[in-house]
């Protein structure tokens, strides 16, 4: 080519790429990337045009073509800095965080003073679950760059999931010091004291943040489940109602966990929990797939959970964990919780046959490890509850994998191939409302009747009840205690005298803003007795001194329902329309005392009334209890592992055959010995 052709060219192009840059500044990347495009037919090399080509892919969320292009570009011109951070942060966008890694590293190399390269390293470093690192890589960038807002914010999350909550809200303070309309420092701000129980700072947290940014994804749930947890109602009615139509209208409102305490609506939790899979774990990093493995003597079921500790998944679990028929089955954990070494989690240790820490292996090497051990089956024991790893599922485990005990609800990602429930919990018409298959066993939860109950014989005295007078009680989480539950509990102590209402709630806050709600609706809020955590052991005692345990919906008592029956105390539910409003009726099934299922809320309140009221009724009831506790499925943790051992051989069977999953029925196998 001519010199004065080629100058030509070079003038062209240098003009297209200044109105591009400039187009590409301001948002309008479809009218740079067309200027990119024409540049690049002139000069197929002009490596500037490729990076941002590729920025602008990466921008659109076209990770893979970013990576092409973008690597043509570093190719071309491979001691640009700027080139190797965006490569970077495009296979950080594609989940490839090792290889995001190093190309922070080589863009360091050639810049030291990159302070986004650190940050950014950082990131994709708490990604790999390497937190020390990612800290000093956000120590770093602060270094260089003291105003650094978004490094102080990130490295506030990494303290926070370390459980260093404090200095992770300082680190947050300091981000919003350098940046006041900084939502996402504000918003994590939220979570972080909200670990420390600082309830009402974070709810004020998080509304700093809706104000800054009203769509901020998943945010609107999280700060009314906050409010919840200190039963602050003043808005609670237009605030589900925004709930509801923010979902309805495929809004990013909440990660499904909230929505099953507020609305009583399947269909509209399946919604909820879609929205939440579709964005958190719509797959960019792929895996081989995943096919059958061969037939093992011993069916390899692995239980993934953040619960081996003194958790109340461990006090219905730790049984069955032992029970596992050795000869067919062999069991392993997969355990991404804190490491605290308390008595449940020593016992969970002993009882697998491998019992293995991933905290600190990030989802893609726990899926290599379980695919490297074969593992046939994976059980998800914590769904879309704390500390939860459901992107070790988005990338598939195990041929066979299926969501147990922890959520109560659908998980609305197709990866997740079967529910374990029962027909009470999830009738057939109901099964539209979940992504996955449905396991029906004969009754839905296990227990452990291992479960000591202190002999301590607690007087009213020490418990601060009265010495006279019918005591209800409900040691539900407060976030599962609604303003119409509330108002129900009210008119019923309004017609029974001197009845009380014993609750677990767990701070001030809380207790003071029930005591008002009592009093508005003309009850003293003298009537309301607030009891202490206590070990287990102790707590399932102090059941003995209630007369009857009054359940919440649409969020029923699971674990909490069992030690009240377990200890004696019978349950009065109503029964909801989803999966976390019929556990208990579920339970009471279980042990054969479907007289305490009611269906309406003035069915609910009628009964509480009348066993109250008579106590002859009530012994009645109370004698029936006694004598099925131990002669009933609910508590014959035996028969409840064949069932779930059957279960699973139904699973395995269907894959070994190469048949997709299906609906599974599983008839009752023995009685108890």
């Amino acid at each position: 080519m001519k010199k004065g052709k080629r100058n030509v060219l070079v003038d062209q192009s240098r003009a297209k790429f200044q109105q591009a840059f400039q187009y590409h500044q301001s948002g309008q990347l479809a009218q740079a990337q067309l200027l990119y495009d024409e540049i690049l037919q002139l000069q197929p090399r002009h490596f500037d045009s490729l990076h941002l080509s590729g920025v602008v892919a990466s921008q659109t969320k076209n990770f893979h073509k970013a990576v092409e292009l973008i690597g043509k570009a570093i190719e071309i011109c491979p001691d640009n800095a700027i080139f190797h951070s965006n490569y970077g942060n495009t296979l950080k966008e594609l989940k490839q965080y090792e290889a995001a890694v190093a190309s922070y590293d080589r863009a360091i190399a050639l810049k030291p003073g990159f302070a986004e390269a650190w940050n950014n390293r950082g990131v994709a470093l708490e990604e790999l679950r390497e937190y020390e690192a990612a800290v000093a890589g956000y120590d770093q960038a602060i270094s260089l760059k003291p105003d650094y807002a978004e490094a102080y914010s990130n490295r506030g999350n990494v303290l926070k999931e370390i459980g260093h909550y404090e200095a992770a809200v300082a680190s947050y303070d300091r981000a919003i010091a350098l940046k006041p309309d900084y939502a996402e420092a504000y918003s994590n701000r939220g979570s972080a004291l909200k670990d420390l129980r600082h309830y009402e700072a974070a709810v004020a947290s998080y509304e700093r943040a809706i104000l800054l940014s009203p769509d901020y994804d998943f945010l609107f749930g999280q700060w009314l489940h906050t409010k919840m947890k200190i039963c602050d109602w003043k808005t609670f009615e237009d605030d589900v109602d925004r709930f509801r139509e923010s979902i309805k209208h495929n809004k990013k409102a909440s990660p499904p966990f909230p929505l099953l305490a507020l609305i009583d609506s399947p269909a509209l939790h399946k919604h909820a929990a879609e929205i939440y899979a579709q964005a958190k774990f719509l797959l960019t990093q792929h895996l081989p797939e995943i096919l059958k493995g061969a037939r093992h003597k011993k069916i390899r079921i692995g239980y993934y959970s953040a619960d081996y500790r003194n958790h109340a998944v461990m006090h219905l679990m730790a049984e069955l964990f032992e029970q596992h028929d050795r000869g067919a089955f062999e069991v392993i954990a997969f355990s991404f919780g804190p490491n605290r070494e308390d008595e449940m989690r020593k016992r969970a240790a002993a009882a697998f046959d491998r019992f293995i820490d991933v905290r600190h292996l990030s989802d893609i090497d726990v899926v290599h490890l379980s695919r490297n051990l074969e593992i046939d089956i994976a059980i998800d024991l914590g769904g879309f509850t704390a500390h939860s790893r459901t992107g070790i599922f988005a990338l598939r485990a195990a041929p066979i994998q299926a969501s147990y005990i922890g959520y109560l609800g659908t998980t609305g990602i197709s990866c997740i191939d079967y529910l374990i429930a029962d027909p009470v919990i999830i009738p057939e018409e109901s099964r539209q409302h979940f992504c996955e298959k449905i396991v029906y066993l004969p009754s839905y939860q296990v227990n452990d009747t291992k479960r000591r109950i202190a002999n301590t014989l607690f007087t009213r005295e020490e418990l601060g009840l009265p010495e006279q007078g019918f005591v209800f009680c409900c040691f539900n989480n407060s976030y599962k205690i609604t303003p119409g539950t509330f108002a129900g509990w009210m008119r019923i102590l309004q017609q029974v005298e001197e009845s009380v209402l014993f609750l677990y709630v767990d701070n001030d806050v809380a207790q003071a803003n029930l005591k008002r709600e009592a009093e508005s609706r003309g009850v003293s809020g003298k009537r309301l007795i607030f009891g202490q955590r206590l070990p287990l052991a102790e707590h399932l005692a102090r059941y003995r001194v209630a007369d009857l345990f009054l359940d919440t919906l649409p969020y029923n008592a699971g674990a909490t329902a069992s030690d009240a029956l377990w200890a004696g105390l019978p349950v009065l539910t109503c029964m909801g329309k989803a999966f976390s409003g019929r556990v208990a009726a579920s339970l009471l099934n279980a042990i054969q005392l479907p007289e305490l299922i009611t269906s309406t809320q003035e069915e609910y309140e009628a009964l509480a009334v009348e066993l109250a009221t008579n106590p002859k009724k009530l012994t009645a009831i109370q004698q029936k209890l006694e004598q099925n506790r131990l002669t009933t499925p609910l508590f014959d943790t035996k028969l409840f592992t064949r069932h779930i051992e059957a279960a699973y051989t139904a699973m395995y069977e269907r894959c070994q055959e190469g048949l997709s999953p299906e609906h599974i029925v599983v008839l009752p196998v023995g009685i108890r010995e």
